[in-house]
């Protein structure tokens, strides 16, 4: 048996997508996955360092990923119209972001590149995600990004949107906002990695056949979601996209990393190559 270890987040979309790997609802064979939990920034920060053979990260990190990794052409979260959620205690316009202390989930993700495109001045202050919206209403930042289910929560603690960086991104773009992947380690070799990806495919293939059963495993990562809440978000982020990012989708991340390099945010220019490509 060859042990691969995958690494995600523990949200309740991500549990979702790896539903069927973890219970062992699929067969893969002569390998053996095991399953390591931490959030994004983590995960981002142990690629970094190539720990990791198959992770969960952000697009952004991907461009300082690109030497060691392959993007998978499974596994996609993508912001359709949606995505991360600028919110503050009390209405702001747009000109009002600029110069204000915002709550960021971590420098290497996704949402900070979004941010940083859609307002380039601002103090970003890294908390950790689980914790943005009550440093908002306790007053410590002036605006907090979301991610994960606080994107769907923050009402409930009385915190208004200021923008939703997906729409943001539609409007400029005309397409979805590549937030996160997963990739592969490029050392594992092309017959390793090819056999890694059809298993990616047919666990997500599997979560969205049986999606009952997906979000009963999934629900225990959904952090305070109700039922309906959590499959809404599920739904959100586990989609035909994440089957496959298709052209369009590659398209989108080519263009995000792209426009990072143009904001001097990423700070050179990223070969996005894809696992089959």
């Amino acid at each position: 048996m060859r042990t691969i270890h995958v690494a995600h987040s523990p949200d309740s979309d991500d549990a979702f997508m790896f539903y069927a790997l973890a219970e062992g609802k699929i067969d893969t064979g002569d390998i053996r996955y095991v399953h390591e939990l931490q959030d994004i920034q983590s995960l981002n920060e142990r690629a970094l360092r190539g720990e990791l053979e198959v992770t969960a990260v952000s697009i952004h990190a991907f461009a300082y990923l690109s030497d060691r990794y392959a993007l998978l052409p499974s596994g996609a979260s993508m912001g359709d119209r949606y995505g991360p959620r600028l919110v503050s205690r009390t209405p702001m316009s747009r000109e009002d972001v600029r110069g204000k202390r915002i709550a960021i989930p971590g420098m290497l993700t996704s949402a900070y590149l979004v941010l940083r495109l859609y307002e380039p001045e601002f103090e970003p202050v890294v908390v950790p995600f689980d914790e943005i919206e009550d440093a908002v209403v306790d007053g410590a930042v002036d605006l907090g990004l979301l991610i994960h289910e606080g994107q769907l929560s923050y009402g409930e603690k009385g915190l208004r949107l200021v923008a939703d960086m997906g729409a943001w991104w539609f409007e400029e773009t005309g397409l979805p906002l590549p937030l996160g992947g997963n990739v592969v380690r490029k050392d594992l070799g092309k017959p390793l990695i090819e056999q890694i990806s059809r298993h990616l495919h047919a666990s997500i293939a599997y979560a969205l056949d049986h999606r009952r059963a997906a979000l009963d495993h999934s629900m225990k990562y959904a952090r305070g979601l109700d039922r309906n809440m959590a499959d809404t978000f599920v739904g959100m982020y586990v989609n035909d996209w994440t089957l496959d990012y298709g052209p369009r989708g590659r398209e989108a991340v080519r263009k995000f990393l792209a426009r990072g390099v143009e904001a001097g945010v990423v700070d050179r220019a990223v070969d996005v190559t894809f696992v089959g490509d």
